[in-house]
């Protein structure tokens, strides 16, 4: 489990207990046990299997995906892949493949849905790249609605392993991934992902 609902679970257990004492009635702390159980439940951090094959890019989070699309940036073109994490989804964030963080980009931003498109650009976000086995991944952690804060536990030059744990987003949220033009996808939209687990993509024999 993440150190957040330990935080925010306790802390609740901690009112109820006082609100049952201080009034004498035990239903008054109904309410908090209900929203630590919550909490435990949301920042759950499940252990997962990750793919050891050369080449694979992984997913950074649990969701459904929403949009898979080409785009255009300063290096050419490139794929990119949108995951919709809800209140119901693991929010702890992993890194899609393994290698050196050559950038991580925080922006202040608003708190759009993250079902909307616009929220890639205007939300709150964090940008992180990470370059190994020959290819550059791209992935943000982008706010929602109900989000007010994004985790990351690393800096640029540190090395992460692919689906090794770096952050999370509290909340409902969105994950974009931003892939080489020559990656073969091997999901689509309407599909539901895990973090660490489900492979988006594959590098072309040879490419990787």
């Amino acid at each position: 489990m993440v150190r957040d609902g330990y935080i925010y679970g306790l802390s609740l257990l901690a009112v109820a207990v006082l609100l049952a004492w201080a009034t004498g009635n035990w239903a008054w702390g109904i309410a908090p046990v209900l929203l630590a159980a919550f909490f435990l439940w949301f920042f759950r951090d499940p252990r997962r299997i990750i793919p050891a094959e050369s080449g694979l890019i992984v997913s950074p989070g649990d969701g459904l995906v929403t949009e898979s699309v080409t785009i255009n940036t300063p290096q050419g073109p490139r794929q990119r892949i949108s995951i919709f994490l809800s209140v119901f989804n693991v929010h702890v964030n992993r890194s899609p493949i393994g290698g050196v963080l050559t950038s991580v980009q925080y922006k202040r931003g608003e708190y759009l849905n993250a079902m909307n498109p616009a929220s890639a650009d205007r939300n709150e976000q964090n940008a992180v790249t990470v370059r190994g086995e020959g290819i550059e991944v791209t992935f943000k952690q982008i706010a929602g609605l109900l989000a007010r804060r994004i985790v990351f536990n690393f800096g640029e030059g540190d090395t992460v392993e692919r689906g090794q744990r770096v952050g999370l987003i509290k909340f409902g949220s969105r994950v974009d991934v931003v892939l080489p033009a020559e990656a073969m996808l091997r999901v689509k939209v309407g599909q539901r992902v895990m973090g660490g687990a489900t492979v988006l993509a594959a590098m072309p024999q040879g490419d990787a």
